[in-house]
C-alpha cells in the first residue's frame, strides 16, 4: 500500500482591512488534489519527513494542524479519520526561502539505477532498497547493461523546478502577491 498526501492551500484573506493587522481567519483556498496528483516520496521525505529514504532534514515535519487551520482543512482531514497522519503545514513565507541546492544529510538509502538513453547518455530508470555492498556515496558499477549509483541528493532533486509541485507553488505565489506571503500555506496529511 503506498502513502498518499492530502490537504489544502489555505489563505488569509487581506482584502477589505483597513488595519493590516486585522485579516481574517485562514481559509481553504485550493483543495490539493486539484495542483498535485503524485505520490512522489523524495518530495514527501524532503518537505515533510514522511517516506524519507533519501535522508533530508524535512523542512515541515509533524507540525500537526495548526490551531487556527481554516474549517475545509479540518472537515476534510476529520473525514480521513484514523487513516490521516503525519499533519502538518508550511508558510510561503518559510518556503520562499528554501535553499534548494542543500543536499540530504545522507546518502540515499536506495542504490539509483540508470539504463541508457536514446543519446548514449545514462538516465534514472529507478531507485531499490538492493546494496549488497553497502557502497560509499559516489560509488557505481555496471551490471546486466544497468548503471547503479549511490547518490546523496539535493532538494531539487526531490522537487524539481518545473515538477509535480510547480503548480502547487505558482498557486501560492499568486496567492502570495495578492495577500502577503505570511498569509499563505500548505496544510497537508498523509494516508497509507
Amino acid at each position: 500500500m503506498g502513502t498518499d498526501i492530502h490537504g489544502f492551500v489555505e489563505c488569509r484573506s487581506t482584502y477589505r482591512t483597513l488595519d493590516v493587522e486585522d485579516v481574517s481567519g485562514w481559509h481553504g483556498a485550493v483543495y490539493l488534489d486539484l495542483l498535485y496528483g503524485g505520490s512522489d516520496y523524495d518530495a514527501f521525505g524532503c518537505l515533510f519527513g514522511v517516506r524519507n529514504h533519501a535522508g533530508f532534514r524535512p523542512l515541515a515535519a509533524e507540525r500537526g494542524l495548526p490551531e487556527d487551520v481554516s474549517d475545509e482543512s479540518r472537515r476534510e482531514y476529520e473525514a480521513w479519520g484514523r487513516d490521516a497522519h503525519h499533519a502538518t503545514w508550511i508558510g510561503w513565507e518559510e518556503l520562499s526561502r528554501v535553499d534548494w541546492d542543500e543536499r540530504a544529510e545522507r546518502v540515499d538509502d536506495r542504490v539509483h539505477e540508470f539504463t541508457r538513453g536514446s543519446s548514449g547518455d545514462w538516465v534514472l530508470t529507478g531507485k531499490g532498497f538492493w546494496d549488497p555492498d553497502d557502497r560509499p556515496e559516489g560509488d557505481e558499477w555496471v551490471q546486466d547493461g544497468r548503471l547503479f549509483r549511490r547518490v546523496r541528493m539535493s532538494r531539487r532533486d526531490a522537487v524539481p523546478e518545473g515538477g509535480q509541485w510547480a503548480p502547487v507553488w505558482a498557486t501560492m505565489r499568486a496567492l502570495a502577491d495578492v495577500h502577503g506571503d505570511e498569509h499563505v500555506r500548505l496544510v497537508v496529511w498523509f494516508d497509507g
